[in-house]
């Protein structure tokens, strides 16, 4: 269930700014109710079991940590979630009013994940490095209460901002800087019914999971229109989907349209991340 507000105007945009263009990611507590957060968690780890065993279907991130792509018509609560008015109001302020939704997936770090090299999610893009702009984010859901055992996400604040350029595919700096980093470094540690907001470019990693439990968290990744991260990735919808869904998110679903969904083959293996961290 959706918190009580009931208009994208609720939400302060110069807040929003802030946050993102500053440390480079904020949130909203309590957005959705637990039970919400719940039934995601049941959909999800359903639909790794079945994706598992399928090419292309789950990709590694590391040593006991997968990422899967997904159709938004696979979980239940995805209209909820792109009409939520803190979502669109986001979008918004940092995007624009024509955002696009490119991509709709969950990684899943087990009991044995390790801590990940810090990094970006792709190359700094032209807008962000001549016209200091964002122009694409990421909205995290968790699926349960995070502890610190599970592996939490971690982020160095501020560093969307970093040059370092040249380095592996424009996503790892060095290790000489990674010092920074772990100076900034704060551990995130999201309830049931959180959602978050972030730039992708801000330097973070997932961390080791030593419990004995996953912790899978819904990722939803949103583009301004002169962003390309939509070419990576093949978001798919049925017609009768996409007439089922309000004009505030179907508008923003540039969805492939198929006649049945169909495995998501994914191809965007990072090496850089396949290795552990000690």
């Amino acid at each position: 269930m959706a918190s009580a507000f009931d208009a994208p105007g609720c939400y302060d945009a110069g807040d929003i700014m802030g946050g993102l263009y500053g440390e480079g990611i904020i949130s909203l507590p309590g957005a959705f109710d637990p039970c919400f957060a719940d039934t995601l968690h049941a959909e999800i780890m359903a639909i790794f079991a079945e994706m598992r065993d399928v090419p292309g279907g789950a990709l590694p991130r590391g040593p006991e940590r997968w990422y899967i792509e997904i159709q938004p018509e696979r979980v239940s609560g995805f209209s909820a979630i792109a009409a939520h008015p803190w979502f669109v109001a986001v979008c918004e302020a940092v995007l624009g009013h024509e955002y696009r939704i490119i991509e709709v997936g969950f990684d899943i770090p087990f009991p044995g994940a390790a801590d990940q090299p810090w990094h970006r999610d792709f190359a700094v893009p032209e807008a962000t490095t001549t016209g200091r702009r964002l122009n694409s984010l990421a909205f995290n859901l968790t699926t349960i209460d995070t502890r610190p055992e599970h592996g939490p996400f971690e982020i160095a604040p501020g560093t969307q901002w970093d040059d370092f350029a040249g380095c592996p595919r424009g996503m790892f700096p060095p290790q000489a800087l990674w010092p920074r980093y772990e100076a900034r470094a704060v551990k995130k540690l999201p309830k049931r019914g959180d959602i978050s907001a972030r730039s992708a470019l801000t330097v973070h990693r997932g961390t080791a999971n030593r419990s004995d439990e996953p912790r899978p968290v819904l990722v939803i990744g949103v583009d301004a229109p002169d962003a390309t991260n939509g070419a990576h990735h093949d978001l798919q919808a049925t017609a009768a989907y996409l007439a089922s869904l309000p004009p505030q998110v179907r508008d923003h679903l540039p969805a492939r349209v198929v006649d049945r969904i169909e495995p998501v083959v994914q191809h965007h293996v990072i090496e850089g991340l396949l290795a552990p961290v000690y």
